[in-house]
């Protein structure tokens, strides 16, 4: 299908993006790596008067550190993700799970900002982001504000981003010590996962001192499966760990469609979580 008429921007600063988003109101859109935004105006499931692309703002890209933070621009797309030492050094979950995502022609121009600003519970990374304690920065006309992602994933397909916002980076607490696993299910390298678990182990004397287990597709928005992180620390084998992944799914309403039951989602979030992290602690 073809979308109906829209005007297009393309602004070369962050300033001049969000000058033509306060301009156009509630009835722009940003264009990043269009792996999303295209395919629903093809579709006729948005219909923006007002396309603004920020492809061509240089400051929206690149990793860098920021003390004990990682910084990583929206428009920084999953291949330059993927290969980023920095990166891979200090978030390496946030490499690992990017790298499952789609297939490489969408890696290629799909963008971290892209695919957190869509707030889509079942794309892999909000729920990466939300593990890592992440935080993210709008800039709007009344300035720069930074949102924590447990806060910025408000309901399906809704963030905490105003409608003359626009998502500038990510900060990411540096996890180094930190062992880390994304698993997750699903029927195609290019389909959504029906289920996904990212997790973060911290161990300490052969047992597991912290954990945190973010949960894909188990509901409107990513989650933490929180009973799980809090019964896993002072586990040391595999039947400790297996105890409480039982609690995973626990607090979560999973979506009933064509690919799955909310029980068979229940049931994925409790097998992936077990399986997650044991590979994060090294027992796997």
């Amino acid at each position: 299908m073809i979308p109906p008429a829209f005007d297009y921007a393309r602004p070369s600063s962050v300033d001049e993006a969000v000058r033509a988003l306060a301009d156009a109101g509630e009835d722009a859109k940003v264009l990043a790596g269009g792996q999303s935004l295209l395919p629903l105006m093809r579709l006729r499931l948005a219909f923006p008067d007002l396309v603004v692309d920020v492809g061509r703002i240089p400051e929206l890209r690149g990793v860098r550190e920021d003390g004990d933070t990682l910084v990583i621009g929206a428009m920084t797309t999953h291949h330059d993700v993927i290969g980023d030492p920095l990166v891979r050094r200090h978030a390496g979950l946030l490499a690992a799970a990017t790298a499952t995502v789609a297939d490489p022609a969408v890696r290629h121009r799909g963008t971290l900002g892209g695919s957190l600003a869509h707030a889509d519970p079942a794309a892999d990374l909000p729920a990466v982001v939300l593990a890592l304690d992440g935080e993210l920065v709008a800039q709007g006309p009344r300035g720069r504000r930074t949102v924590p992602a447990r806060e910025f994933f408000v309901d399906y397909l809704q963030s905490a981003l105003e409608p003359d916002e626009l998502l500038v980076e990510v900060r990411l607490p540096k996890a180094d010590g930190w062992g880390f696993h994304y698993e997750k299910f699903h029927q195609s390298a290019q389909a959504y996962a029906i289920v996904g678990v990212a997790a973060l182990v911290r161990r300490d004397n052969g047992r597991i001192a912290e954990a945190r287990v973010g949960l894909t597709n188990m509901g409107s928005t990513p989650l933490r499966a929180s009973a799980t992180e809090h019964a896993l620390p002072g586990a040391g084998d595999p039947q400790a760990v297996a105890g409480a992944a039982r609690s995973a799914a626990e607090g979560t309403q999973p979506s009933q469609d064509t690919s799955a039951s909310p029980e068979y989602r229940a049931h994925l979030a409790r097998v992936l979580t077990r399986r997650a992290v044991l590979a994060a602690a090294g027992m796997g």
